[in-house]
């Protein structure tokens, strides 16, 4: 399976430093991604964990301060970018143009982008959620072949459960990963949202999940132990 941990805007250089020496002792069979903040990319050995990234810019090398390229981060041994987060297109106000451009910046550079789509509470409440992720989807994969969409990863965060403690029941995620697997069928599909080491019990009975995407417990190397036990 494939495990990504979105470190989000957390853990300072001293902070980082001791908890990626805890992660590079993990003894597992699982896809393990650590995504740093940008500022703690640097102090990762991609050779003793798989390294992500939180987000890349839209924008090519050259005159866009403020920006990371996707080239940049392929130089630093990163080999998946976080594309699409909720809280990126809620507080950043990204665009579904910017994201299928981060989209193809990455596999420009022989990176994964990890696709982030999901509904808000008042979406599902009026029955939109296949019509939203549709969108998202569609939207972030057009103009790619299908040999380019094969190396994009998905992951189904529904906006409302992220951070809440609240996740969807089983019939809900399993009914829409296998509606995204019908559209991108080649893609792995992870779920995100409130994923913790006291709920995996009941989320891994979802055979369809290829994976999780975890926020708050990817902070917690020894709970993040537990969940992966769990899941052998």
């Amino acid at each position: 399976m494939i495990i990504a941990l979105n470190n989000k805007s957390n853990l300072d250089k001293n902070e980082f430093k001791n908890y990626i020496k805890k992660l590079y002792q993990i003894n597992t069979t699982h896809k393990l991604i650590v995504c740093p903040s940008f500022l703690n990319i640097s102090s990762v050995d991609s050779k003793k964990i798989i390294l992500g990234a939180q987000d890349v810019s839209a924008y090519g090398q050259g005159p866009h301060t403020g920006e990371v390229s996707a080239p940049q981060l392929k130089s630093y041994g990163v080999s998946c970018v976080i594309v699409g987060h909720s809280e990126r297109r809620e507080e950043k106000l990204e665009t579904d143009d910017e994201i299928r451009q981060k989209v193809k910046n990455c596999l420009s550079s022989k990176m994964a982008p990890i696709l982030c789509v999901g509904e808000t509470l008042k979406e599902r409440d009026k029955n939109l959620v296949t019509k939203v992720l549709r969108k998202e989807l569609t939207a972030a994969t057009k103009g790619l072949t299908e040999d380019e969409k094969s190396h994009i990863v998905i992951a189904y965060e529904p906006i409302w459960s992220i951070g809440t403690g609240v996740t969807p029941t089983n019939d809900q995620i399993k009914s829409v990963i296998t509606m995204i697997k019908g559209m991108l069928p080649h893609c792995k599909v992870l779920y995100g949202g409130s994923v913790t080491e006291e709920n995996i019990d009941t989320l891994k009975e979802i055979k369809e999940i290829d994976g999780y995407l975890i926020g708050g417990l990817s902070l917690k190397p020894e709970k993040l132990m537990e969940f992966l036990n769990k899941i052998k």
